[in-house]
C-alpha cells in the first residue's frame, strides 16, 4: 500500500448536522481518482442524536464525551462492516468542538477501536496536526475537490459549496496539477448552513430537517436579523477561516422572537447570505458553483443562492459527482494521501504555514500465527 498504485479506500463522514454516517469506497492513488465504488448511509436514531447533541462543545474528559464516542464508534463499525474490498479506512469521527486558536479541535471516536474491530488500517485524527502548525484544521475536503474537478474535466475556476451543518467553499483552479500549488485552491467556512435550520425545526416541530424547504418557503425573511449576522467579525476576516457548529448561536437567538415559518425562512436566508459574502475573497470569478451536502436538496435555499450569487448554481450531480457522499469520499482519498506522505492541507485551504500532511494511522493487531 505504500507504493504508487491506486488502492480501494473506504472513507467516512459524520457531519455537524448530526443526521448519520456516510461511507464510500474510492479507488485512488492519493493524487487522481480512478473510480468511485459503493456507498452506504447509517442514520443516527433519536437517542443517539440526543447523546451527540448533549456532547457538542465539549472536550476529552468532559461529561458526555465518552458516551458520544461510543455512539460514533458503534455506528461506524456497523456501517463499515457492510462494505467490502477496502484496504484502508479514512475515519473522520464526529466533531464536538473546534477552537483552532484556543483549545484545538476535537473529533469523537477512536481510530484504534475501529482498526481493531475492522481488521484494517485506519487513518484518523486528520485535523490536529494542521491546527498544531497554525492552521484552522478545516476545511479538509479541498484537496479532494481539486481531484474531482480534474477528473470531471472542468474548466476553471469553479467553486464547490458544501452545505452541511456549517457551510464551506472551495475555489478551485483545476489547470494547476497539484492541489498544494500556490493559487490552486482557496477554501474556508462561510457561516451557518443546515445546523441552525435543523435545530430550529427539531425544537419547534420535532422534525430532523425542513424537508424540501417547505417551512421556510411559507415564511418571510427578517432582513434585520440577516444584516446583524453579516455584521459579525467572521465575515470581515480574511480566509482561510473556520467555524464551530454553534459559533453563530448567540446571533441567531433572535430567531426565537419569530414564528416557525419566518424563523426558518430567516435562518435559510442567513445561510445563503453567508455564502454570497464569500465572493469578495475569491481570486477570480468562478464559472459555476457546484453544491454538495444536504442543503442542495432544499429548494428554498437553492433558490436563495441562485438570486444572490453571480454565477450558475447547481448540484454537483451535474458534474457526475455524488453530493451525498462527497465528504466521505474525500476522507477515503485523504487517507491514501496520508499513507503515502502527501500533504492534506496547505496555506490556501487552512492557513497553515506550509503544506502539511495530517492524520494518524492505527493498525490492527497482527493475527497470531497458528
Amino acid at each position: 500500500m505504500a507504493g504508487a498504485g491506486a488502492v480501494w479506500a473506504l472513507g467516512t463522514m459524520s457531519g455537524t448536522s448530526l443526521d448519520g454516517v456516510d461511507a464510500a469506497l474510492v479507488l485512488t492513488d492519493g493524487r487522481a481518482i480512478h473510480a468511485f465504488g459503493p456507498t452506504a448511509f447509517r442514520p443516527y436514531g433519536p437517542a443517539e442524536r440526543a447523546c451527540l447533541r448533549a456532547a457538542l462543545g465539549r472536550w476529552p474528559g468532559e461529561a458526555g464525551v465518552e458516551a458520544a464516542a461510543e455512539v460514533v464508534e458503534t455506528a461506524h463499525a456497523e456501517l463499515l462492516a457492510t462494505l467490502a474490498g477496502a484496504e484502508v479506512v479514512g475515519f473522520h469521527g464526529q466533531t464536538l468542538a473546534h477552537d483552532p486558536r484556543g483549545r484545538g479541535t476535537h473529533q469523537a471516536g477512536s481510530g484504534e477501536v475501529l482498526a481493531a474491530v475492522l481488521g484494517l488500517p485506519v487513518v484518523w485524527d486528520f485535523r490536529s496536526a494542521d491546527v498544531a502548525l497554525g492552521g484552522e484544521g478545516a476545511p479538509l475536503a479541498p484537496f479532494f475537490h481539486h481531484a474531482c474537478a480534474r477528473r470531471a474535466g472542468l474548466a476553471g475556476p469553479v467553486v464547490f459549496l458544501n452545505l452541511g451543518g456549517v457551510g464551506n467553499v472551495t475555489w478551485v483552479d483545476p489547470a494547476l496539477p497539484e492541489p498544494e500549488a500556490p493559487g490552486a485552491l482557496l477554501a474556508f467556512d462561510t457561516g451557518p448552513a443546515n445546523a441552525p435550520i435543523n435545530d430550529l425545526v427539531e425544537a419547534r416541530r420535532g422534525l430532523d430537517c425542513d424537508r424540501d424547504g417547505a417551512l421556510a418557503a411559507a415564511g418571510r425573511v427578517d432582513e434585520g436579523i440577516v444584516a446583524a449576522v453579516l455584521a459579525l467579525p467572521h465575515f470581515r476576516r480574511m480566509p482561510p477561516k473556520s467555524l464551530d457548529r454553534d459559533d453563530f448561536a448567540p446571533a441567531l437567538a433572535a430567531l426565537a422572537g419569530l414564528g416557525d415559518a419566518d424563523a426558518a425562512a430567516t435562518a435559510t436566508a442567513v445561510a445563503a447570505a453567508a455564502v454570497a459574502a464569500a465572493w469578495e475573497h475569491f481570486p477570480a470569478p468562478p464559472r459555476v458553483t457546484l453544491v454538495t451536502g444536504g442543503g442542495r436538496r432544499n429548494p428554498t435555499l437553492m433558490a436563495m443562492l441562485a438570486r444572490r450569487l453571480p454565477c450558475p448554481v447547481m448540484a454537483v450531480e451535474h458534474a457526475g459527482l455524488d453530493g451525498d457522499m462527497l465528504e466521505a469520499q474525500a476522507f477515503a482519498h485523504l487517507a491514501v494521501r496520508v499513507l503515502r506522505g502527501l500533504p492534506t492541507s496547505a496555506p490556501g485551504t487552512t492557513g497553515v504555514a506550509a503544506a502539511v500532511g495530517g492524520g494518524r494511522i492505527a493498525r490492527p493487531e497482527p493475527t497470531p500465527a497458528p
